[in-house]
């Protein structure tokens, strides 16, 4: 069964920590995700397996990348309620410092969110929400129901 159909049938939209265990690369990177209020809240706890480079020790680019999408990409399930699953076109990073051995924690936006197209701005942070590590901004194709 696809996963936009076990969602509906489940009515598994709204319970984010559900749905990030279904993605595997997430899983894979150990995160987690929980719910406050309308806002998607992505975790990363701090794991040797997710080092890029071990003399400082700082989590891998292609990890942080990864969180900023995911964290984009679960705000809009949650959004949708589960009625499409979106479709990364672009996106684009800035890495703004060295992610270092400790927990990250990701939070998306929804800027625009059109019939066909949705914006959104996603950042992750470590100790202060006032200093992020990386900030990213997608555009995000929203399938029509039924793909």
């Amino acid at each position: 069964m696809k996963l936009l159909e076990e969602m509906r049938e489940r009515g598994e939209g709204q319970d984010v920590p559900w749905l990030i265990e279904r993605i595997p690369y997430a899983r894979f990177l150990g995160m987690k995700a929980e719910l406050i209020g309308d806002e998607v809240m992505t975790i990363l706890p701090f794991e040797e397996h997710i080092i890029g480079n071990v003399n400082l020790p700082a989590v891998h680019g292609g990890a942080v990348g990864a969180m900023l999408e995911i964290t984009a990409t679960m705000q809009l399930i949650h959004d949708l309620s589960s009625e499409r699953l979106p479709k990364t076109i672009d996106i684009s990073i800035d890495y703004l410092r060295s992610a270092g051995p400790k927990t990250l924690y990701g939070r998306a936006i929804v800027t625009r969110r059109g019939r066909r197209v949705a914006n959104v701005r996603t950042e992750l942070w470590q100790d202060s929400r006032d200093k992020p590590v990386a900030t990213a901004h997608g555009n995000f194709l929203l399938a029509p129901l039924g793909s």
